[in-house]
């Protein structure tokens, strides 16, 4: 077994020695531990479609992977829910979409500049402690949950010990490679899972394990850059062998303590692989025979291993092309887990894969992307939807579209928009229907738009475009102007999203309620003020304002099927801002919704809400207010 360098053992001495523990052990219930099974998931961080060798990739050897695929499932149409990290790992955490959550892109973001020809929306700054983690339902079920690696939805007091993790180590994201580390302490964070698995043998647990692999700076064990040396990128190729080598680690400490057939073992990654130059001997990787890579929503940005062993329920070296997103996970193992996920959990984005798991077929549906963001890759704001094997993405820049299909073009190369119009068109409806669902946040114009820099940067190179060489190092020379330009374009620049401290949070538990019928609901997926059926029912808040300022008002409802339509006033600091509550599909569907922005005094203030209309059953469920310093 591979020991710790002296710097790893401190961090993780250090780490374990503060394990957050959101309550105390529960006892052992051996009958509760036979039937729900254990849960290792380990994400790879920047790890694309077409770095192992079980999905084709000859230049860099994954053995315990590729033995892990033998022996479970192997997807080959998995995608992301966001090509970018933070909100890749929100959805994963929540089963809701990063456009439900309005976290959309990597967290704080890239700024807004002169380059870019929209200004991007504000989004949540971290995930909300409103919205409940897998973490948190798995816990209640009786889940020991221990989180070991990268979290990056917040810090300090949004960190996963606030979230349901148990315990929790977070390492620093790059370590120096040594003869007992890798460059991003790989063997700190399996050797703090392996304790918590042996710790938690005898019951049922929840081992989340996001390593910082592969992530920027890329960094290795020097020997082990010299075996890959002829690799694509060696260093990226000896990051793999780790990373391969870790999970190898957890396989078999999962196996020596006899708990094989009852552990559902995932690995995949956050989002596709970074083909473009970002830092110093980078492109790390290419997508080939995808498009593009992180930060994008073609292929090569969203597509993802996906590989489950859990052999009492899968058969073994099976493979399917079934298109499936990570964020069908929470619902799957929720389910799995024995938790009624309608009553526990509510509605979610995600679908249970449970059937498809035991072998039967997944009902066709369509999924989605948002992503009005720009990113540090290249990539602009723009949608996608697949549909069968038909895929279109919408630029929002100009609102022109590109239909491929999948099945023919999977390298997405041959634009069928022109040809195919219809589907086209229906396709592109049916993503601004499902945009409106969620609630999902659009860019605006930006009024200090340059031309000239947005076409250098984007349209002169496009990075879209970009098609491997033999190697990293031959691509690097054509591509440093490019990034110089990219960095220069935000120099000085921040980029803008909701605060963890300085908005003004207004919970439905803290509501002083005036009601008949509404109440406040404290059921775990509902959280709400429900059972509005009064239209005279009203709420309020009464809070503190930390500086005086303009406000921007957030609400987050939700509104089931024949409920629309109703209008309510909000009322503080003597103005009233009107919103009419929008159809959701379910009370319990929350989105977010803007609805104003009102000028505020420091000090003590009041803030009421009081429905004017409500011409369906009722009027709303509402979870909170959000009064965003603006």
């Amino acid at each position: 077994m591979t020991r710790l360098c002296p710097l790893s053992l401190l961090v993780l001495l250090a780490a374990l020695a503060s394990t957050a523990a959101a309550e105390p052990a529960r006892p052992s219930d051996p009958e509760r531990a036979a039937t729900q099974p254990n849960i290792v998931l380990i994400l790879a961080d920047d790890l694309g479609i077409h770095d192992l060798s079980c999905y084709g990739r000859r230049d860099q050897p994954t053995p315990h992977l590729d033995r892990l695929a033998e022996a479970g499932l192997r997807f080959t149409s998995a995608y992301t829910a966001q090509p970018i990290c933070s909100p890749s790992r929100a959805a994963l955490m929540t089963g809701k979409s990063p456009a439900r959550l309005h976290l959309t892109n990597y967290l704080p973001g890239r700024p807004d500049a002169a380059s870019q020809k929209l200004l991007q929306p504000v989004i949540e700054g971290q995930l909300p402690l409103e919205e409940p983690t897998i973490a948190e339902w798995l816990h209640a079920a009786g889940y020991a949950t221990g989180l070991f690696g990268k979290w990056h939805l917040g810090n300090r007091d949004f960190g996963p010990d606030r979230q349901g993790f148990e315990t929790v180590f977070l390492p620093p994201a790059n370590s120096e490679p040594s003869a007992t580390e890798g460059g991003k302490h790989e063997y700190a964070i399996t050797a703090a899972a392996e304790k918590f698995i042996e710790e938690n043998h005898d019951r049922p647990f929840f081992c989340y394990v996001p390593h910082h692999t592969p992530h920027i700076r890329l960094a290795a064990k020097p020997e082990l850059v010299e075996k890959h040396a002829s690799a694509f990128h060696p260093t990226y190729a000896a990051m793999m062998e780790t990373l391969d080598d870790t999970v190898g680690r957890l396989m078999d400490t999962v196996d020596r303590l006899g708990l094989e057939e009852r552990t559902i073992f995932i690995f995949t990654s956050d989002n596709g692989g970074l083909h473009v130059l970002e830092s110093a001997g980078t492109p790390a990787t290419h997508n080939t025979p995808f498009r593009a890579g992180k930060g994008f929503v073609y292929e090569g940005g969203l597509r993802e291993p996906l590989i489950i062993r859990w052999p009492e329920t899968i058969e073994a070296g099976t493979t399917s092309d079934a298109p499936v997103v990570l964020t069908d996970l929470v619902p799957t193992l929720l389910e799995a887990a024995g938790v009624d996920v309608a009553k526990t959990a509510g509605p979610l984005d995600g679908a249970s894969l449970l059937g498809l798991l035991r072998g039967q077929p997944l009902p066709e549906r369509s999924l989605y992307w948002h992503f009005p963001n720009y990113t540090n890759q290249g990539g602009r704001p723009a949608g996608a939807i697949r549909r069968g094997d038909w895929k279109l993405i919408e630029h929002f820049e100009d609102g022109s579209v590109e239909l491929f299909d999948l099945a023919s073009d999977p390298g997405e190369t041959r634009n069928l928009a022109g040809t195919h119009a219809d589907t086209a068109e229906a396709l592109q409806a049916e993503l601004s229907q499902w945009r409106t669902r969620v609630g999902a946040q659009m860019p605006t114009p930006n009024p200090d738009f340059d031309p000239a820099l947005h076409r250098q940067l984007y349209v002169e190179q496009d990075p879209s475009q970009l098609r491997a060489k033999d190697t990293a190092a031959a691509m690097e020379p054509e591509w440093k102007s490019w990034r110089a330009a990219m960095n220069a374009a935000i120099k000085g620049r921040r980029a803008r999203v909701t605060p963890p401290q300085g908005d003004v949070r207004l919970l439905a538990r803290d509501a002083i309620v005036h009601a008949k019928t509404m109440r406040y609901e404290p059921e775990p997926h509902k959280n709400v003020l429900g059972y509005w059926i009064d239209p005279t029912d009203w709420a309020e808040w009464k809070f503190d304002v930390p500086a005086a300022g303009r406000y921007e008002v957030e609400v987050q409802q939700g509104c089931g099927k024949g409920s629309g339509g109703a209008e309510v006033a909000i009322e503080v600091g003597g103005e009233i801002l009107h919103f009419t509550v929008q159809e959701t599909g379910h009370f319990q569907q929350m989105i977010l919704r803007t609805v104003g922005t009102v000028e505020l005094a420091a000090g003590p203030q009041t803030l009421a809400v009081k429905p004017q209309s409500k011409p369906g059953p009722a009027v709303m469920d509402l979870r909170r207010i959000v009064l965003r310093p603006r």
